[in-house]
């Protein structure tokens, strides 16, 4: 078990490292950090710094990384399933393959992320901020977005379907080639004024 608080790691190599219940850390700073193959399982992470670390292939499932800040870390086929983001930031982070499945990423900040080919499946995005984000071909499916700030947003390709878009504005969008199912095109019909019927 691993309970800090203000603790600050800077260039430690945590390669393969298992994390599990029990584990938590809040108001701590990684710096220059190896996170590649990570195993986490369940350990919980508030008002943590993560700069220049590595999550590359990590794995997470039923964590917890809450009003974090992520900035300029890496996660190429980074999994995280039923993780709680909620109040995060990523600033200047590259997400190559990155799969989200399930969890709470409300309040999240992802202004300007190039998310091309990610895939966010079943996963609460209610109020986060995807202004300016590029989504082209990623997967964005039975997601809650209810909220979420997507001016400016990059949607070429991407999947669409069975997300909650109540709050987009097809005319601030980049939507060529999305895909969405019937329920959506009625929505965003009635958002440009059509009357259906």
């Amino acid at each position: 078990m691993v309970n800090a608080r203000d603790l600050v790691v800077r260039g430690e190599d945590w390669y393969a490292r298992e994390l599990g219940p029990g584990t938590a850390y809040t108001g701590c700073t990684f710096y220059d950090t190896d996170w590649t193959e990570v195993v986490n399982e369940g350990a919980v992470f508030d008002e943590c710094v993560f700069s220049g670390v590595r999550f590359n292939a990590s794995r997470h499932t039923d964590a917890a990384f809450t009003n974090c800040t992520f900035r300029t870390c890496g996660f190429f086929d980074a999994r995280f399933e039923r993780c709680k983001v909620v109040g995060s930031r990523f600033e200047r982070s590259t997400f190559g393959l990155l799969g989200v499945f399930g969890g709470d990423w409300s309040f999240a900040g992802l202004r300007g992320a190039d998310l091309r080919k990610a895939d966010f499946d079943g996963v609460r995005l209610r109020e986060a901020d995807l202004t300016g984000a590029r989504l082209d071909g990623a997967t964005l499916v039975r997601c809650d977005l209810s909220g979420a700030a997507l001016h400016g947003t990059r949607l070429k390709g991407a999947d669409l379907r069975g997300s909650d878009l109540s709050s987009l504005d097809p005319l601030t969008v980049e939507p060529a080639g999305a895909r969405i199912d019937l329920e959506q095109a009625a929505v965003i019909a009635t958002a440009l004024g059509f009357e259906l019927g």
